[in-house]
């Protein structure tokens, strides 16, 4: 268990899971919590990382930090995706090993496993078929972050964990109109239809894809409930074990936004995954279950969108 005076080092904390984790640590009342911005410190530069590791010698690290974006970003970006993201968590996981570090909890994403994984998608099905090739680069690149802390618990016997989550949405989230997930997108879309008065608004596919998501604060009670109760080498996943189709998502947000005018279908856009829901019940047995129903989750996130001045620009 972390003490509450423990010193906590949570890397990527202005990001929507980042800053998750930083308000659930001080909600649990975790007083000695050391972050630092990307202009203060560069994950992806080596002596930087390791001179900071070796002057703050966190206790407890959560790996939150990534090089992250929706289908588009990921497809045109192949190679700045795997490379800012395993030098960065490399780096850390490395300098955190070398300086006594007592736990690390890496953070990964769904896409890392395989493309026709079975459904629900059990932690163990990770690695036995090819991936999906419009995030090949990053689900690679978490891949071997995860690898690594499980290489680390085996070779020198640390307690490295990491955590799996499915598609996430919430305060902080990123609103770019191309380089943000289907959720973010879709708040901002209606939003803007609703206060433009569009008669409709075209949405990717035909609607049809599954989808779990994830309010990212109970990601981060989660996150701190694995830092003090869990301990091996294979991952967590993190989700709510329900999904609904992007049409019903779609609808959903509409609802919430207040945005009554048409929904049609572009369907000589790409679907994506046809689905693509997490098995739970590992979380489960733990003791942990989620807290935030999606309605609820959307109408929150609206807020935050409203009241975020820098979403238009992120």
């Amino acid at each position: 268990m972390m003490e509450k005076n423990a010193k906590i080092y949570v890397a990527g904390h202005r990001g929507m899971v980042g800053s998750a984790i930083v308000r659930e640590l001080q909600r649990q009342g975790y007083t000695n919590i050391i972050t630092r911005t990307h202009k203060e410190l560069d994950l992806c530069r080596q002596d930087a990382v390791e001179e900071f590791f070796a002057q703050e010698k966190p206790e407890y690290v959560f790996l939150a930090a990534a090089k992250v974006g929706g289908i588009v970003a990921n497809a045109e970006a192949l190679a700045d995706f795997m490379y800012d993201n395993m030098v960065l968590e490399m780096n850390v996981i490395h300098s955190a090993w070398k300086n006594g570090c007592k736990k690390l909890e890496f953070l990964g994403s769904s896409c890392i496993y395989p493309r026709m994984a079975p459904q629900p998608m059990p932690e163990s099905c990770l690695l036995t078929s090819e991936l999906e090739k419009t995030n090949e680069a990053y689900a690679l690149a978490k891949i071997s972050g995860l690898k690594y802390c499980e290489f680390l618990n085996r070779q020198y016997g640390t307690d490295y964990i990491s955590v799996m989550p499915t598609n996430l949405y919430g305060p902080n989230d990123n609103y770019h109109p191309t380089h943000s997930h289907v959720l973010p997108a879709l708040i901002r879309r209606f939003h803007e239809a609703k206060v433009q008065n569009l008669p409709y608004v075209t949405c990717w596919g035909d609607g049809s894809p599954l989808r779990e998501f994830l309010y990212v604060d109970d990601l981060a009670n989660l996150c701190v409930f694995l830092m003090n109760n869990y301990s091996g080498n294979e991952t967590v996943n993190a989700g709510t074990g329900k999904e609904l189709t992007i049409k019903e998502l779609t609808e959903l947000v509409a609802k919430v936004i207040g945005y009554t005018g048409e929904i049609r279908w572009d369907t000589s856009k790409p679907n994506g995954t046809p689905r693509k829901l997490l098995d739970v019940s590992k979380a489960t047995k733990l003791g942990w279950t989620y807290k935030t129903e999606l309605e609820e989750g959307i109408r929150l996130s609206y807020e935050d969108f409203l009241n975020n001045p820098m979403r238009a620009e992120r």
